[in-house]
């Protein structure tokens, strides 16, 4: 099986860095985008990431944005989105799905919710794998 690419779209540093350590000790080869034009832009590219994890507050374009930009493009509506975000009242959460979020994790988070996440996106099943 060839590595899974995921696509890392926040614009704090700090934030990638912990997404991306978590995800490369999992095996995935991480691509990060530090705003929503760039995340789009590399949605683009070829090959697809397997998974996006997008922030939702960025500045210019935030991730509802970004998130529908993608769903509404023929050639990555099918590229699965969760929304990796501090918002956490229900209307937020109700939003990121209403938009086409595939899952939605609230900030902070674990690297056990992180990981469970992506799993049942990607259908693992969301089982921890030893």
């Amino acid at each position: 099986m060839s590595q899974q690419t995921i696509l890392v779209v926040d614009d704090n540093p700090d934030s990638i860095t912990i997404l991306q350590s978590i995800l490369e000790t999992r095996g995935y080869r991480v691509v990060v985008a530090d705003s929503g034009t760039v995340a789009l832009e590399k949605v683009q590219e070829e090959p697809r990431p397997d998974l996006v994890l997008l922030d939702v507050m960025m500045p210019e374009m935030n991730g509802l944005e970004v998130l529908q930009a993608i769903k509404e493009t023929n050639a990555t509506a099918r590229v699965p989105v969760i929304l990796v975000t501090a918002k956490t009242h229900d209307e937020d959460v109700l939003s990121g799905y209403q938009y086409g979020a595939d899952y939605y994790i609230t900030k902070p988070f674990t690297a056990k919710q992180l990981l469970y996440g992506i799993d049942l996106v990607l259908g693992k099943g969301g089982a921890p794998r030893e």
